[in-house]
């Protein structure tokens, strides 16, 4: 008989030791909700093996995303459920209510009503946002900005759901978790909030070559916008206008500020975090308490239905912009923005825009990332607000009557009447009816469709780098610069060397220039052969020799629209001007510039050693608004030194106000001073880079102006101030060739 094996003794255990260690059974069971992420097959959340993560399931390569698209729903919704209550994305949000105005009517391009009468405003809310922060973290974070309009049109609710960036950084809706997860803060340490600089970022974008256009964007000026009144508003994706006649044109949506497009230094804007992280958000808010409304314009560019394939570029491609070269912006209404909300809680956090609330005349195409979002936004409001009746709270309601058989629901306030729910019905004259199309009712554009069911993306998406290389050709050397600063910043914290040197590759199809000077920066050299980057879109049984990004080159080589330098510089509207005074100051020279700044639309306050009246030299109180304990210069676009010997002497003694003036002149701000302050401003660094006479032409190139002449230095001063930055201070970039 064979002897079974005896368990080996085990030593007594001391009970303080025994309660320390693991209990088996409870870690075993803990074990089977714990995955191990190497050497694993991709599955669904049911166990189905999963072949193709990269596309989702589409009518043909360039169809409709189909309903049927289990995976796609799946990882969709799991991910739209990831937050309670917070958005996933778009957390940090801040907005407005206003009006919108169309010029003339657009019936030629459109049936929809709100683009037919001049004479008729239609009631809009705003939200801008971040994407990645959470709702904690800082208006000043380099990332994407969100631009939503919801029009309460009389035909229902059109939200137009952008960004300040007209493309994005993938092509199909099936990667967006991917992006997002990558984007966020790592989950193993909930590190770095609001913040694309670290590892698992890179990693994703470096392997996803589509990415390039959106990450010349992302790591430029664009990202750090001065205000949101000053950032330009896209759609994104390419939507469809179809008229009375059932003619469809296709269509891109721009929003452009009348104030022009600004941006703040990303020294600036990591400063600003420490000293006023709600700087965007009190800037709105300030700017229409004050009566400064944010405008926008409208503008439209238009591809007639038969010009769908002229381009080198596909137009359902969301990775890809339309160069005004090729299709002009034509400027078709006004947004104001003139009321702020009520509150933050009731409006800006519980408005649920979703870019599937179209009215007829506006419709979608088979954009794949569009298609996919179709799906999410319901989705995501469903788990946020709490159940299906979120349209009820009054920020979503139209503004005309709603007539439906949908019932209850959590947090239902509509009380229906009637016994009938249901339709077709004999008990309730089967009201409400269908609306026939001649009564409004919305008719979906009928696009012939022949294909079969395939999980592919069309080869015409398959050029990554023209596009990122068109926007770094058209940026001016400043912005360049401040580019290759970005990039350089970002890839410095990335920990992993493989990352950084394939992210160079990246940098090196879309310009060498750019690639050396970020490699110089970061210590790391250029690959001598850059690997080619495999297009993602690939199955797991896919052929990589299918799939390699195709090499194009834009037939617009510069594109002006492209540069910030090419903006409106022609008003100092709602600009925060600080003057620096202390007692014995010329009060007459600072209300002569104050009221000249306060006439050209600017907001002005004096910055003093103490809070509370400063004494000026003839007696006559100025009230300070800030001291230099409350107050940066990195929160005023400029900066006023008026006369007074004391004044002038107080504040060369007090380093915060020496300080004040290097900052802003290390930001490329305009500075103006009395003649009598010149002593403060020769304790500065820059003291050497003074002018030497005070010009029109040097004034506007150095953006220093110095007079003794109070009301020729106002003119000149505003002169600079419109001119935004004078980014020429800065050093030029030494890149090794």
């Amino acid at each position: 008989m064979a002897m079974k094996n005896k368990p080996a003794k085990q030593a007594a255990v001391p009970a303080k030791e025994k309660a320390a260690q693991p209990d088996n059974e409870k870690t075993e069971k803990l074990a089977l909700h714990t995955t191990e992420d190497s050497g694993q097959l991709m599955t669904t959340n049911t166990g189905t093996r999963i072949n193709d993560d990269q596309n989702s399931l589409k009518a043909g390569e360039r169809g409709s995303t189909l309903l049927e698209d289990f995976i796609l729903r799946e990882k969709i919704t799991h991910f739209d459920h990831e937050r309670i209550p917070e958005r996933v994305v778009h957390a940090r949000g801040s907005a407005a209510h206003g009006v919108f105005q169309v010029y003339e009517s657009l019936s030629a391009v459109t049936k929809a009503k709100f683009l037919q009468d001049p004479s008729k405003e239609t009631p809009v809310f705003v939200r801008f946002s971040t994407v990645a922060g959470s709702r904690g973290s800082t208006d000043l974070a380099r990332d994407v900005r969100g631009f939503a309009v919801k029009f309460y049109t009389e035909e229902g609710n059109f939200d137009l759901v952008g960004n300040n960036m007209p493309v994005f950084f993938i092509q199909d809706a099936i990667k967006f978790p991917d992006l997002v997860h990558a984007v966020k803060p790592e989950p193993d340490n909930e590190m770095p909030q609001a913040a694309s600089a670290h590892d698992t970022f890179w990693d994703f974008i470096s392997q996803m070559p589509e990415s390039a256009h959106m990450i010349m964007w992302l790591m430029s000026d664009r990202a750090i916008p001065r205000s949101f009144r000053m950032m330009e508003g896209f759609g994104v994706h390419t939507f469809r206008l179809i008229n009375e006649e059932g003619k469809s044109s296709f269509v891109k949506f721009h929003w452009k500020p009348l104030l022009g497009v600004h941006s703040v230094a990303w020294d600036e804007a990591q400063n600003i975090s420490g000293k006023d992280p709600d700087f965007h958000r009190r800037d709105l808010w300030d700017a229409i308490e004050a009566g400064a409304f944010a405008e926008f314009e409208l503008g439209l560019q238009i591809v007639p239905e038969e010009d769908e394939f002229k381009f080198e570029f596909d137009l359902l491609d969301p990775t890809k912009i339309i160069p005004e070269e090729l299709v002009p912006v034509q400027r078709v209404g006004k947004l104001t923005l003139n009321r702020n909300p009520d509150n933050f809680f009731a409006e800006t956090e519980q408005v649920a825009f979703h870019v599937g609330h179209v009215v007829p005349g506006i419709d979608f195409t088979n954009d794949p990332l569009l298609q996919g979002r179709l799906f999410s936004y319901t989705d995501t409001q469903l788990i946020r607000l709490g159940g299906p009746n979120f349209q009820e709270i009054p920020i979503n309601r139209p503004i005309v009557p709603v007539h439906n058989n949908q019932r209850d629901g959590y947090m239902r306030q509509t009380i229906n009447r009637g016994k009938s729910s249901y339709n077709p019905n004999s008990t309730g004259n089967n009201d409400p009816a269908q609306a026939k199309a001649a009564e409004g009712g919305f008719t979906s554009y009928p696009e012939r469709i022949e294909a079969r069911k395939v999980r592919a993306r069309s080869k015409s998406f398959f050029d990554h780098f023209s596009q990122a290389r068109l926007f770094f050709n058209s940026q001016s050397e400043p912005e360049k610069n401040h580019l290759i600063d970005a990039l350089s910043f970002e890839l410095g914290k990335v920990n992993d060397l493989n990352i950084r040197e394939r992210m160079l590759g990246i940098l090196a199809q879309i310009d060498k220039g750019l690639a050396a000077g970020v490699a110089y920066a970061i210590g790391v050299s250029v690959p001598q052969t850059p690997e080619q980057p495999m297009n993602r879109s690939i199955p797991a049984d896919g052929d990589p020799a299918d799939f390699q990004p195709v090499q194009v080159e834009s037939s617009v080589a510069k594109s002006e629209a492209l540069s910030m330098a090419n903006t409106i510089k022609d008003s100092i509207k709602s600009r925060k001007i600080a003057i620096l005074a202390a007692d014995g100051v010329d009060t007459k020279s600072l209300s002569t510039v104050k009221e000249a700044l306060l006439a050209a639309g600017a907001v002005v306050e004096v910055i003093a050693p103490k809070q509370g009246p400063v004494i000026g030299k003839d007696d006559e109180q100025v009230m300070a608004n800030h001291s230099f304990l409350t107050a940066a210069s990195v929160l005023y676009d400029a900066v006023f030194v008026p006369g007074g010997i004391n004044s002038v002497a107080s504040l060369e003694a007090e380093a915060d106000a020496v300080h004040f003036l290097n900052e802003a002149f290390k930001h490329c701000k305009a500075i103006a001073a009395d003649e009598e302050a010149l002593q403060v401003l020769e304790a500065t660094y820059f003291s050497k880079k003074l002018p030497s006479d005070d010009n029109d032409d040097t004034v506007l190139k150095e953006g220093i102006v110095i007079s003794n002449d109070a009301a020729s230095l106002a003119k000149k001063f505003i002169a600079a101030i419109a001119q935004h930055r004078f980014w020429e201070r800065e050093k030029p970039r030494k890149v090794p060739a």
